[in-house]
């Protein structure tokens, strides 16, 4: 080690106590990394549970950089006496080495303090959404809807997301606040269409659908406005139209349990079908190609070709 602190000395220009901790430096590193590599190899070697194999990983590393954060600590700071220095550096060393787990235990005082969310609410962090089923001290865990399921309803996946993902990414909560959403159904009519007895009979269905749920809106967005500005002047079903490119859209608007968005929305279209057909002078738009016969639908009657007005065609 001498002659290698005196070559590292001649050529850093460094004096030589530099030099030897530098070389001590080194070594520590190269020591504990090599112990670490050779205590995961026996793990591995006896360790089949992939689980077991990646805690032992991640423990192992924290470990290792707790320990050289300390060793370096003692090497490069022999000279302070303080024990409060050598605390706040060994401190600083623990929270740099084991960052994750703090980030986590913080998050989960934020759950605890503002109370972002509680078990059986539906939220979003990220790309998860899902029901909050269990809140522990790293993470909190949901049951996970939509990805390949549509309408909001669960896949049966059990999600577990690091509770410090609350302070870095927003949160979306659908019961908080105000107990309802609102969804939205398009119904596409041709122009063709009573496209206002069409209206009436949508906003019937929507009205029938949601009148249980009118009272219970308006209770729980009383509550909601005491804590936030939430102000609706509206939560009665409301139909709205739009001229679109392939007919005349109509769009029910109404309030909804996050819960229950897919079983409402089922019921209405049900209702929809059966009694748009049974109105004959409404129905559904869809894509169609229309062919235009420039001879036939531009030439007057008279002229040579065109049909005259009883059916038959004129000579020239």
């Amino acid at each position: 080690m001498p002659d290698i602190a005196e070559l590292i000395s001649s050529t850093a220009n460094v004096g030589p106590d530099t030099a030897h901790r530098i070389v001590q430096t080194i070594i520590t590193i190269l020591v504990i990394w090599a112990v670490r590599r050779v205590v995961l190899f026996v793990v591995f070697r006896r360790v089949e549970d992939v689980r077991h194999r990646y805690g032992w990983r991640k423990v192992s590393g924290y470990l290792g950089a707790t320990i050289v954060a300390v060793t370096l600590a003692l090497i490069w700071f022999r000279g302070i006496g303080s024990l409060a220095t050598f605390a706040g550096l060994f401190a600083a060393g623990i929270a740099i080495a084991l960052r994750d787990i703090f980030v986590n235990l913080a998050g989960w005082l934020y759950i605890v303090a503002r109370r972002p969310l509680v078990v059986g609410d539906r939220i979003q962090v990220g790309s998860f959404c899902g029901d909050v089923i269990d809140i522990r001290l790293f993470a909190f865990t949901i049951l996970e809807i939509r990805n390949w399921v549509d309408a909001d309803q669960s896949t049966g996946r059990v999600v577990h997301i690091p509770n410090g993902q609350l302070l870095q990414n927003p949160l979306a909560n659908y019961n908080q606040g105000f107990s309802h959403i609102w969804n939205e159904i398009p119904i596409l009519l041709t122009f063709e269409s009573n496209w206002k007895k069409g209206k009436e009979l949508l906003e019937q269905i929507a009205r029938e659908h949601a009148e249980n749920l009118g009272h219970d809106a308006e209770a729980k967005l009383r509550e909601a406005s005491k804590r936030f500005m939430i102000y609706y002047t509206k939560l009665t079903p409301a139909v709205y139209t739009k001229v679109s490119q392939s007919g005349v859209l109509l769009t029910i608007r109404y309030l909804t349990k996050p819960q229950r968005r897919r079983v409402t929305e089922a019921a209405m279209w049900e209702d929809i079908l059966t009694r748009i057909a049974e109105a004959p002078d409404i129905e559904f738009a869809y894509p169609t190609t229309r062919f235009f016969d420039h001879v036939r639908e531009t030439m007057s009657p008279g002229l040579s070709g065109a049909p005259a007005a009883d059916g038959t065609e004129t000579e020239g």
